[in-house]
């Protein structure tokens, strides 16, 4: 086959969104001249939003389809539509998907270039008028699975599956098509689709949240029931009533019991209302419904009947319409209303309802494909077989319309503008002048399309109205969230800034305090060292002037003894003088010795004693010292205190304000939400009564056309008695007449006169009998005619009132339930919102409320030294917790303070009770050792043997 494509032609709008000056945008476009790409426009399909043409394209030497969809005055808002489906294309590569072969721009007209495919599976059910089989049901379906299963794998979701927008093509490959309401991204919440495919879930996206690709389960779910039953559920009740059934009723099933276990239970599992219990198109692909051993060439087969139908109906019409108008020609316009009749007797069963939505019509579905709207199944059968019919249309060439067959002139290479233009009443063969004419839909079909296109433009109109309004209402909720969302972001960073500058003027407080209080330290450290060399200058001092004192008074005593013991000598004359001076000498030497000694031990009293005053000494003024620093350090806890408890009730003052914007905004979501679905009921309201009126309406105009027409209905019915009667007055002319020459026969000459009198009598009799039934069947025609039309009529009546009613009555209970599930997440948001407040008011009291000690929550019972203070805020600051001390220590050289945390080296594990404290033991220089002014042991305990003094 050469190749081929589908064409979809839009026009967009010149004020669009997405300009062509944008890189982006304009390389989404071919740059090439569509008009002289495509030639040879034939119309094959209608729908909602334009027609489907076979084209030629003149780049690649083929043929193929394309598809023209008009967007009228509403063209301002679909060329985002466009980029957005192109864009979509561009990204989809699979066997199951349409091919995507380009789009082109001409003026205002955009050229959607894609595959060229056979038609789908609606018009497979349109053509052999019956349920497809379950072999054939499972190829397709399997087909749609596969690419679904691509679409979802990266989180695109079709939304609009159908049998019309699942494609064939020659080979029997099923293709998906319609990509104008897919999303690009998964979860979505749009209110998009076809109302009889569409899944619970998006009816109800913009009440109750999101959806993923489990919605085209669902919707190939109805799709088999479609193509298993030739109508998806619900399709002879109104779209809008459609909606309300699927959201709140029970999901459908198969109805017939033909059908094996494996395609209900494929079904069933399709339409599982729940979409957490509904599986994924990857779960489904291995169910053993589509997994079934099959022919491989069940699709192929199925393209062949149908190709082999489409002719025969082909061929069909054309016969009839040569009849046609060869009895016109000859027998005038009586003949011709004959025909109609014929052809209206024919046609019954083939015009489809006026208040439903085909597979082939995708009112909500914005979409720029024109695959979904319409397409058909097409063949190339050889030139050949076609040859023999072109001389009778003198150079023209013909397609198929949706009004009745279209007879064209040959066309140019153009877009929109140069469409071919239909001329109804023409003949047509079942081929063109190519020898290669696809075997489209038969006419009937296609013309079809066209009368419910026309006959739905206000039921279509109603329910793009009613999308319109659903994306109204969710832009603006979604632009009131973003609104209130900036407000509180705006709200929240202003009190970040108010807090951040409370905490920068306390730092900056607290800095100028630590400085002073370093300075005060600074100062009171020099006056104490220069106390201490005071005080130890005059110790020195004094005992500088005892020693004096001391050795003076050795020097006297000296020489006072001395003198003694000269005195000694002089009265002991008989001891040699050389004895006596030795003897002098010696005790000279011991004197001097004894106040050596003596002086020694002055000298080391006045050290011990100078020692002794300078520790007693330094003892006083560390103890002062730390009085100072313990001030110092209670101004600044203190301090911190107050700052603290300011920065707490400005974080309990922002919470407040916080959780009464929360409410409020809270509040105002509530409220537009209630208002939009006010107004979502309202509309919906009055789109039913709109429906219930035109349906009303419609039923008095065919009552009104039925009364019309009775008197001629009435009168054929009369005119057929009246034959029934010229009949039976024939044969019983004929028979009197056959009876009369028997008797004539039979009885003598003499008696002839009276037996034709008495005959003549009897014949009379009879036709008198007769024109009396006569006229009696036609009155009592014409009353049981007229009472069978009211009582019908009344019937129609009644069944339409109760239908509208039921219809009404599912539309408010409908309704209700969507109140209360909006009542319900508002109760539900509400409590919520009060629970995070709760928390986030429970956490903020905590923290401005710890208990007391540091971050461990201890409070040991021993004394903690002002030095140590420092690690204790660090281990503190690094906790990011508040000091937990008593708003003032308590007085005294030592204060009992909370420990921090266990990283901190203060918080270690209190003793379980303290000894009784001993006197500290004497040491062999006489001095007692004292304890540590924190209390402490000194770390050499074991290096001196027990002793707990410091060594001399």
């Amino acid at each position: 086959l050469p190749r081929m494509t589908r064409v979809y032609v839009i026009m967009p709008s010149t004020n669009r969104a997405g300009s062509l000056k944008d890189p982006e945008i304009a390389e989404l476009f071919f740059k090439e001249d569509p008009e002289k790409l495509f030639t040879d426009l034939r119309e094959i399909g209608h729908g909602s939003f334009g027609a489907v043409y076979f084209v030629r394209g003149l780049g690649w030497g083929g043929v193929g389809h394309a598809g023209v969809l008009s967007w009228g005055g509403q063209i301002g808002g679909k060329w985002q539509d466009i980029i957005k489906e192109v864009k979509f294309l561009q990204r989809i590569q699979h066997p199951n998907s349409i091919e995507y072969k380009g789009c082109y721009l001409r003026e205002h007209t955009a050229w959607l270039v894609m595959e060229y495919c056979l038609g789908s599976a609606s018009d497979l059910l349109e053509v052999h008028k019956k349920p497809l089989q379950e072999i054939e049901i499972a190829a397709i379906t399997h087909g749609a699975l596969q690419g679904l299963a691509y679409l979802h794998s990266h989180n695109l979701i079709h939304r609009d599956i159908k049998a019309g927008n699942i494609l064939l093509t020659e080979p029997g490959q099923v293709k998906l098509a319609d990509f104008g309401s897919a999303s690009i991204a998964s979860p979505a919440n749009s209110f998009v689709g076809t109302p009889y495919w569409m899944a619970p879930e998006v009816i109800l996206a913009m009440d109750e949240g999101q959806y993923d690709g489990k919605v085209d389960v669902w919707s190939l779910g109805i799709t088999c029931i479609e193509l298993a039953e030739r109508k998806p559920p619900l399709f002879n009740m109104n779209a809008m009533s459609a909606l309300y059934h699927i959201a709140q009723n029970e999901s459908p099933a198969l109805q017939s019991s033909e059908w094996s276990d494996y395609f209900r239970n494929f079904v069933d599992s399709c339409l599982q209302k729940i979409p957490q219990d509904r599986p994924t198109s990857e779960e489904l692909l291995k169910h053993v419904f589509v997994l079934r051993e099959r022919p491989e060439t069940v699709l192929i087969d199925l393209i062949q009947r149908t190709k082999d139908a489409v002719r025969e109906l082909d061929n069909l019409q054309y016969r009839k319409m040569k009849k046609l108008l060869f009895q016109e020609a000859h027998n005038g316009p009586a003949a011709e209303a004959q025909e109609e009749e014929e052809e209206q007797e024919h046609g019954v069963g083939r015009t489809g309802t006026v208040n439903s939505v085909g597979s082939n019509q995708s009112i909500p579905s914005m979409s720029i494909s024109a695959s979904s709207q319409s397409s058909s199944v097409n063949s190339l059968p050889d030139a050949s077989d076609d040859k023999s019919e072109l001389d009778m249309l003198e150079g023209d060439h013909t397609v198929m319309s949706n009004s009745s067959v279209i007879h064209l002139k040959p066309v140019s290479a153009g877009g929109a503008r140069g469409a071919p233009r239909a001329r109804p009443g023409d003949p047509r063969p079942p081929a063109s002048v190519t020898g290669a004419r696809p075997v489209a839909l038969p006419p009937p079909q296609v013309t079809r399309q066209m009368q419910e296109h026309e006959q739905d433009s206000e039921l279509r109109e109603q329910m793009s109205g009613y999308k319109r309004m659903r994306r109204q209402h969710q832009k603006q909720l979604m632009a009131l969230e973003n609104k209130l969302k900036a407000e509180m972001d705006e709200h929240r960073l202003r009190l970040d800034k108010d807090l951040e500058t409370q905490r920068s003027n306390f730092a900056a407080e607290m800095e100028k305090l630590v400085k002073k209080h370093q300075a005060a330290m600074e100062k009171e450290a020099k006056v104490m060292a220069n106390e201490e060399k005071k005080f130890q200058q005059h110790i020195q001092a004094q005992q500088k002037k005892e020693l004096s004192s001391f050795l003076e008074s050795q020097k006297r005593e000296y020489k006072l003894r001395k003198e003694q013991l000269k005195e000694e000598l002089n009265e002991n004359q008989s001891t040699p003088k050389k004895e006596k001076q030795e003897w002098l000498s010696k005790q000279k030497e011991n004197i001097q010795h004894f106040q050596a000694e003596e002086e020694a031990n002055l000298l080391r009293r006045q050290r011990q004693y100078l020692e002794l005053e300078c520790r007693r000494f330094k003892r006083r003024m560390l103890l002062a010292r730390h009085n100072l620093e313990q001030d110092l350090v209670r101004e600044e806890l203190n301090k911190r205190q107050t700052q603290k408890d300011l920065e707490h009730a400005m974080l309990l003052r922002q919470h407040e304000s916080m959780q009464e914007l929360e409410f409020r905004h809270l509040g105002a979501v509530q409220r537009m939400r209630g208002e939009l679905i006010r107004l979502q009921h309202q509309t919906e309201l009055a789109n039913q009564l709109e429906y219930n009126k035109r349906r009303e309406r419609e039923l008095r105009r065919k009552h009104v056309t039925e009364v019309r027409q009775q008197p001629k209905s009435l009168k054929s019915k009369e005119l057929q008695i009246k034959k029934q009667f010229q009949d039976t007055c024939k044969i019983q002319t004929r028979q009197y007449k056959a009876l009369r020459n028997h008797l004539l026969e039979t009885a003598p000459k003499s008696e002839h006169k009276a037996v034709l009198k008495r005959l003549k009598e009897e014949q009379t009799r009879k036709l008198a009998i007769l024109a009396e039934q006569y006229d009696h069947s036609i009155n009592e025609m014409l009353s049981t005619q007229a009472l069978r039309l009211d009582e019908a009529q009344e019937a129609e009546c009644q069944v339409l009132k109760m239908q509208l009613q039921q219809e009404l009555e599912l539309l408010n209970a409908y309704q209700s339930k969507i109140k209360m599930q909006a009542e319900a997440q508002h109760e539900r948001e509400l409590r919520e919102l009060e629970q995070r407040v709760s928390l986030r008011r429970a956490l903020l009291e905590q923290k401005v409320r710890p208990p007391l000690g540091g971050p461990c929550g201890r409070v040991p019972a021993r004394p903690v030294a002002p030095a140590l203070l420092g690690s204790w805020l660090a281990c503190s600051a690094r906790a990011r917790v508040p000091p937990a001390f008593p708003a003032s220590l308590p007085a005294g050289p030592k204060g009992r303070l909370g420990a921090p945390g266990p990283e901190c080296p203060l918080c270690r594990p209190a003793p379980a009770a303290a000894a009784p404290r001993q006197p500290p033991p004497e040491l062999p220089c006489g001095c007692r050792a004292l304890p540590d002014e924190r209390g402490l042991r000194r770390p050499w305990k074991a290096a001196t043997g027990g002793r707990m003094g410091p060594p001399d």
